[in-house]
């Protein structure tokens, strides 16, 4: 008997009976998922020793719709410091299994544990002594019993009302090869640095990999006046430069303070017989920095803390190096 949801008094295709079958899809997935964290034992361990232990390349193999998790595997694990690739059983059969080497642990994917197109393959990676792990949901299939390490991705039932559709078996399958991945990641000690390294394009790359140093305002760009320079004159510094503030430093570059279009608008509205008022007078003292070797996305999470809209960057003596604002990391992509 189906476990959908069935309801005469309504169309198979009204708005209520198609969500009740998206939702009872979505609990049987998430049901598949939850069964597997029963089955993280000793044999995930000794997958995760096996891959860590392969000086080569994890080749990662699955026809039909396992091909695809198997492509989404191999994906994922490259990225997170497990170097990885797809190879489509059938078409190593017809030459590409010289992407295997004696150097390379395979990872077979198969619900059944009977593709035929993956057993064919299997007898050269035991010739070339190939460590070979599988992921299955049967843990009496062909497979499963050759396998070197086998880890079961059974699921109860697909989330398809006929029960045919690979659907919970795959998400299934996909979330233990997450498992493997995120598991392999931390045992390496990957970092976000390293992260950042294989994701460089895109706004993901710019958020791990842009530095305050690669936005900052320097050199003739850089606002920033004395503490006895006048109102009148430090307005003309924050109009010329740009960025809506101006740094107030010392004769040694030191920062002493910072003037905004926000604190000029806040003196404004107490007296107006301002123009001549020297800085050290007005500045905001102990303004908020950075360091330049700081990740462009870390001024970000200042700036938003702090809710302002421009930072000073300063080396670690406290002297004056640059500046940015949220305008800066809105064109870089950060925001």
């Amino acid at each position: 008997m189906s476990v959908f949801p069935s309801d005469a008094r309504s169309s198979p295709t009204s708005a209520e009976s198609l969500c009740r079958l998206g939702r009872e899809v979505l609990r049987l997935e998430a049901a598949a998922v939850a069964a597997l964290e029963a089955r993280i034992d000793g044999q995930f361990a000794h997958a995760c020793e096996i891959l860590l232990a392969c000086p080569g390349r994890i080749v990662v193999s699955g026809m039909g719709k396992s091909g695809i998790i198997a492509k989404k595997i191999a994906a994922t694990l490259a990225s997170t410091g497990s170097p990885a690739l797809f190879l489509h059983p059938a078409e190593g059969s017809h030459g590409d299994l010289g992407m295997l080497t004696r150097q390379d642990c395979l990872l077979a994917l198969s619900n059944s544990g009977e593709t035929a197109e993956l057993l064919a393959i299997l007898p050269v990676a035991k010739r070339l002594g190939v460590p070979l792990l599988a992921m299955t949901g049967n843990p009496q299939s062909t497979l499963a019993r050759v396998a070197d390490c086998h880890l079961d991705c059974a699921v109860e039932r697909e989330a398809c009302p006929l029960n045919l559709a690979p659907t919970a078996s795959t998400t299934a399958t996909l979330a233990m090869g997450d498992a493997l991945a995120m598991a392999l990641l931390q045992a390496r000690g990957f970092s976000a640095d390293d992260f950042a390294l294989s994701h460089p394009g895109g706004s993901l790359g710019k958020r791990l990999l842009l530095r305050v140093q690669d936005l900052m305002h320097c050199g003739a760009a850089l606002p920033k006046v004395a503490p006895a320079t006048p109102l009148r004159e430090a307005v003309l510094e924050i109009s010329g430069k740009g960025l809506g503030m101006t740094a107030v430093c010392d004769d040694q570059e030191r920062i002493l303070g910072i003037f905004t279009d926000g604190d000029l608008r806040r003196a404004l509205s107490r007296e107006h017989d301002l123009w001549d008022q020297p800085m050290a007078e007005l500045a905001h003292p102990h303004p908020q920095t950075i360091a330049p070797e700081a990740l462009a996305a870390e001024a970000l999470a200042m700036m938003e803390k702090h809710r302002i809209g421009a930072l000073l960057v300063a080396g670690s003596d406290g002297r004056l190096l640059g500046a940015l604002n949220m305008h800066d990391l809105l064109r870089a992509g950060i925001v």
